[in-house]
């Protein structure tokens, strides 16, 4: 039996959520369970796998390809992936990815196997990575409301960063022994997360009914259009892109940055730890503590000045610290991520219409992903011609003055309000009575008036689930969340 929920107005006004709450909601916790199994079983892989193509071809370049090819898929096909997840019921869309890669990582695990095709199963199996990535995160403002979004995001994103650290630890220990077992493994946690959806998903209908639908690349250009096109989905865009630009650098730069002179051979695999783990670490910790312990009003005004803090946190390296307080400053930045990304993308599901939240969040995704590897790209060739710490401090001083450019427009409350009320309210009777001409999208028929143009926030599709709940059989709430 579901606890009682407790009023999102409630947790809006005067407290947060509580994890409590959050894991009181019976299809949370299979949907928790399913993405943690999941993601242990990927970094384990990850760790496994260079170290299997290594053992097969002591090539360094090839051991690098396998763990690069997890990339891939957001850099040749992302959003058009998860515009993918819509046509079908998310739930069905996860189950069936999951098991797609199952039996392909299990081919990976078979002995006597070419390099050449492991590395095509490895890109195969990635493939399935966007659209169940994209049909977890369009399904959770359905399955939780309000506040316990907010909190529910925060509870993921730092379990996401646990998970990392120790999937990675624990991936290198079975490689160590067995490779191929560490891969097993892998295809088991796709199973038990298949079977983890199968069991706690309720069945819902897709969110693009078969007459609503038009060609994948025009539905792939519409979530583009209304992402970059809606005001206040667009401001979030940007800054969530453009944050962990800065925040990533440090991370990337490690090893690295633990063989500069003064830092002897015993103490550069710690540095490089330390260094490593800081960011994740911080970024658990922001999670837990914002996402927990602030007045969700509160959350919503910190998200400008700790998008700000994360690249100025960077700032000081200039003056070449030791590692251990390059650790404690990225440490500070991923606090500050933690504290604004969680917030910003609680707002930004509840701000798009359902039927677009699959195809946006793969516009998202494959933004951060380019952007990352990019940043960490520039910074690692700027840092073969200058000393590293006059690299990522220049450059987080630079992320500072942009970053604060971006919060400078960043829209009023009242904006975000509207938009998020004009998706949450029912559409006109007649409102779905005709299908919208290709390549455009129907208007409001009422909501937030002047604050959301009506051609840039499409109503849902004909069909589709507009009287969402929350796992309990209560209906959401239109108060403001995040992503």
């Amino acid at each position: 039996m579901e606890a009682p929920s407790v009023s999102d107005e409630t947790h809006t006004a005067e407290n947060p959520a509580t994890f409590r709450e959050v894991f009181a909601t019976r299809e949370f916790r299979f949907l928790f369970a399913s993405m943690s199994l999941s993601w242990i079983g990927d970094y384990i892989a990850k760790a496994a796998v260079t170290v299997l193509v290594y053992s097969e071809t002591e090539s360094v370049a090839l051991s690098a390809a396998a763990f690069a090819i997890s990339f891939l898929p957001w850099l040749v096909g992302g959003p058009l992936l998860s515009t993918v997840a819509e046509r079908y019921p998310y739930h069905r869309v996860m189950i069936t990815t999951d098991l797609i890669r199952m039996v392909l990582i299990g081919l990976v695990a078979l002995p006597g196997l070419p390099v050449w095709a492991m590395l095509a199963l490895l890109f195969c199996a990635t493939l399935a990575s966007p659209p169940n990535q994209a049909a977890r995160s369009a399904l959770m403002p359905t399955v939780l409301t309000g506040d316990r979004l907010i909190v529910g995001l925060s509870l993921n994103a730092s379990t996401a960063q646990l998970v990392q650290v120790g999937g990675y630890v624990a991936g290198a220990a079975i490689a160590s022994v067995s490779p191929r077992a560490a891969l097993v493994v892998n295809a088991v946690t796709f199973a038990a997360s298949a079977l983890a959806i199968r069991l706690g998903i309720e069945p819902r209908p897709a969110a693009s009914t078969p007459e609503r639908r038009q060609p994948l690349l025009r539905e792939t250009a519409d979530g583009f259009r209304l992402v970059w096109q809606t005001d206040v989905l667009r401001a979030i865009a940007i800054l969530v892109c453009s944050v962990p630009l800065f925040a990533i650098v440090p991370e990337g730069l490690a090893a690295a940055w633990a063989d500069q002179p003064g830092i002897s051979d015993s103490q550069r695999g710690l540095a490089q730890a330390m260094i490593m783990a800081a960011s994740p670490a911080g970024y658990i910790l922001g999670g837990l503590v914002i996402g927990r312990f602030v007045r969700p009003d509160r959350r919503r005004r910190l998200i400008r000045p700790f998008a700000v803090l994360a690249p100025v946190a960077l700032i000081p390296t200039l003056f070449d610290p030791s590692p251990p307080v390059v650790a404690a400053l990225a440490g500070l930045c991923g606090f500050a991520v933690a504290g604004l990304l969680p917030v910003a993308n609680g707002l930004f599901v509840r701000a798009l219409p359902h039927g677009y939240r699959a195809r946006a969040f793969g516009v998202i995704a494959t933004g951060m992903q380019l952007g990352q590897g990019a940043a960490v790209l520039a910074t690692g060739l700027l840092a073969d011609r200058f000393d590293i710490p006059t690299v990522v401090g220049i450059w987080s001083l630079a992320g500072a003055v942009v970053v604060s450019l971006l919060v400078f427009r960043w829209p009023s409350a009242e904006r975000f309000d509207a938009a998020i009320a004009a998706v949450a309210a029912p559409p006109a009777p007649d409102s779905t009575a005709s299908s919208p001409a290709a390549g455009s999208a129907p208007a409001p028929s009422h909501g937030a008036g002047p604050a959301v143009p009506p051609a840039r926030v499409p109503q849902p599709a004909h069909g589709s689930d507009q009287a969402q709940t929350d796992g309990t059989g209560h209906q959401p709430s239109s108060e403001v969340g995040r992503i």
